[in-house]
């Protein structure tokens, strides 16, 4: 072998060498600049509050300032088309909810991402019931009687919700569903614009994550009427459910859930979920979470990914047979 080509050997083994180590490094180094958090939503929404938390948890643990970003919209599709189209480096997350991961992708198989392929499950962070709510000066004083005045006059009572494909909106679609009923969806940039117009009596009545509603409840702004969970909310004790109500079969839950672009290294994915473990059990947190009415159960990346798969081809179910057709 000839002296130049013994040189251009060890060369491409060198080169070949660097490139392999690489990604090791840069996982090791990781976190080495601020870390993006997207919320897919306005500001004052269950994601948007236990994004918060959880992101300065985060960087105190990580070490590394966490940069809380709400990017709302289209039921939660910008922001989370926004984080799809990322570099896989671990530095942009994204509060992912059943809305932009389950209903959207079925009710809207065009959005531009593939909720199965282009993400990066993390961890599964808590799932919490939804609440009927109408305005103080709605008459109905139950769900029995306001679904009476829906089915008197069909289409003659809106309901506000967060978004498009939000399980506000599809908590909706359901009471239509089940209940037979025809009431006009009036979807919002979010969980809080979506309540104030309910408060101030734009719109009669909503369905809201039970985080958003409990503060609005206690002072008298807007009236509970049932939760849309199987059982009632440990944060509303004296709700009744839409079932105990006579909706038999309603049952929606939210849920929330990390996730980072397809391709991330499994060394930081799985590095997210055990720093998340350790921080959901720490007092503090669970306090705050119980707060919001969030009920976690410990996950990994595979069962969180499982998951999710299963709500997508649940509320296709539901899409399908209600013939759901995007506002």
């Amino acid at each position: 072998m000839s002296a130049r080509r013994s040189f251009l050997v060890r060369l491409t083994c060198v080169a070949g060498g660097l490139a392999w180590a690489a990604p090791s490094f840069a996982q090791d180094t990781w976190p080495a600049k601020p870390i993006k958090l997207v919320v897919p939503f306005a500001a004052g929404g269950t994601s948007d509050i236990l994004a918060r938390h959880i992101g300065a948890q985060l960087q105190t643990v990580l070490k590394q300032t966490v940069i809380v970003d709400n990017k709302g919209g289209a039921g939660g599709v910008i922001g989370a088309d926004s984080v799809a189209k990322s570099p896989a480096d671990g530095y942009t997350l994204l509060l992912g909810t059943i809305a932009t991961h389950a209903i959207n992708p079925a009710l809207s198989p065009k959005i531009p991402y593939n909720a199965a392929k282009d993400f990066s499950p993390i961890l599964l962070l808590g799932s919490i019931s939804n609440v009927l709510l109408v305005t103080p000066t709605e008459p109905a004083r139950n769900a029995k009687e306001l679904i009476a005045r829906a089915k008197a006059k069909p289409g003659s009572i809106a309901f506000a919700s967060a978004g498009q494909g939000t399980s506000q909106h599809m908590s909706g679609e359901m009471l239509k569903l089940l209940a037979g009923v025809d009431v006009l969806h009036v979807p919002y940039k979010g969980s809080g614009p979506a309540i104030q117009d309910v408060i101030a009596g734009q719109v009669p009545m909503s369905f809201e994550t039970v985080t958003v509603a409990l503060p609005h409840i206690q002072a008298g702004k807007v009236r509970a009427l049932g939760v849309t969970s199987s059982r009632r909310s440990p944060a509303l004790p004296d709700v009744p459910t839409l079932q105990e109500a006579g909706v038999a079969g309603f049952d929606v839950a939210s849920w929330q859930g990390l996730f980072a672009p397809a391709g991330t290294p499994p060394a930081i994915v799985n590095r997210l979920n055990s720093e998340l473990q350790k921080i959901i059990a720490n007092p503090e947190t669970k306090a705050k979470m119980d707060a919001l009415g969030l009920i976690y159960s410990p996950n990994s990346p595979k069962q969180f990914a499982d998951f999710q798969l299963a709500e997508q081809a649940k509320w296709a179910k539901v899409v399908k047979d209600g013939n759901v057709k995007p506002d």
